[in-house]
């Protein structure tokens, strides 16, 4: 028996790792090929190869997932597939190509989340729960029908990157507990409600742009959804602002314009939104440091009424 690895990402890593360490062999490992990083711009691996190769691993970076590649994988004769986070759609040859099919270990309660950032926008649209899907992989975006889930609570100052450890851990345990039955056979997979099916599209630099005339939760949401990336961020008098998570929102009457400044003192940034007002406390201008309110005070200039964005 042999099983083919799909993944990149960090979460994918956390994954693979418990795959391995439970001692299934592991065939092959199949990641994204390197991307220039940083300000040289030089070709760093991603995080599923760096593991793969300490470990010995035979690791592929198709560019293409034909030709080649399929031939090559097709001569392995994989048992089963395990895709996390890998980052490509897989054409009908591959997802026929393992006996016991593709196995996809996403990060949402489907068909909540279908797509690229499951974890940031159930964050980012004020969820309180999420969880992770073991799903059999059919020819759509996150369509197949279910095998098992898990359900997890989304803590109240939460952010993207902490819940993101705990889903793949999370997803690590679900996959190990049901493994032995999909090998087996025994896999009972349930299909979709595709009435229900929601989007989580991929996440842009232009996602970080505030939009005061939003609620004060949901721009509280959206800050610890999108941290660390995209962030949060806006303009004062000209040049970027980041905002950093916590923001708290706050019940404010008044009739003010979204993005007027309300009060800035130690306790905050106050700033009007579309409903109520949201309070900052770590702040960054562009070309500055980050620094809590109190220090950011001291050197940026920022009055009561002045306008964000």
């Amino acid at each position: 028996m042999s099983l083919v690895f799909m993944g990149t990402p960090d979460l994918a890593v956390v994954i693979l790792k418990a795959v391995v360490e439970a001692g299934y062999p592991v065939g092959a490992v199949v990641c994204q090929p390197d991307k220039p990083r940083g300000r040289e711009c030089k070709p760093m691996p991603p995080a599923v190869k760096e593991f793969a190769s300490d470990v010995g691993l035979y690791v592929c970076q198709p560019r293409r997932l034909k030709g080649e590649f399929l031939e090559q994988l097709r001569d392995m004769k994989p048992e089963l597939a395990i895709v996390a986070a890998y980052g490509r759609i897989l054409p009908p040859e591959i997802l026929a190509l393992p006996a016991r099919g593709c196995v996809n270990v996403h990060a949402s309660l489907l068909p909540a989340y279908r797509g690229a950032a499951p974890i940031q926008w159930a964050i980012a649209n004020g969820d309180r729960v999420t969880g992770v899907s073991l799903m059999q992989m059919d020819a759509g975006l996150d369509t197949g029908a279910v095998l098992a889930t898990r359900t997890v609570e989304i803590g109240p100052e939460e952010t993207a990157d902490l819940l993101h450890d705990r889903l793949a851990s999370v997803g690590a345990e679900l996959l190990l507990d049901h493994l032995p039955d999909i090998l087996a056979g025994r896999g009972q997979a349930v299909p979709q409600d595709n009435e229900r099916a929601t989007q989580a599209p991929i996440l842009t630099r232009d996602h970080a742009r505030v939009d005061w005339t939003l609620s004060a939760a949901g721009l509280a949401s959206r800050a610890r959804g999108f941290h660390p990336w995209p962030g949060t961020e806006t303009r004062l008098e000209g040049k970027r602002l980041k905002l950093f998570p916590p923001m708290i929102a706050e019940s404010w009457d008044g009739s003010e314009s979204p993005g007027t400044v309300l009060a800035a003192s130690a306790d905050g940034l106050l700033v009007r939104c579309g409903d109520g007002a949201v309070r900052v406390r770590c702040l960054q201008l562009e070309g500055k440091k980050r620094l809590p309110v109190r220090e950011f005070l001291q050197g940026a200039r920022v009055s009561v009424g002045q306008c964000l964005g």
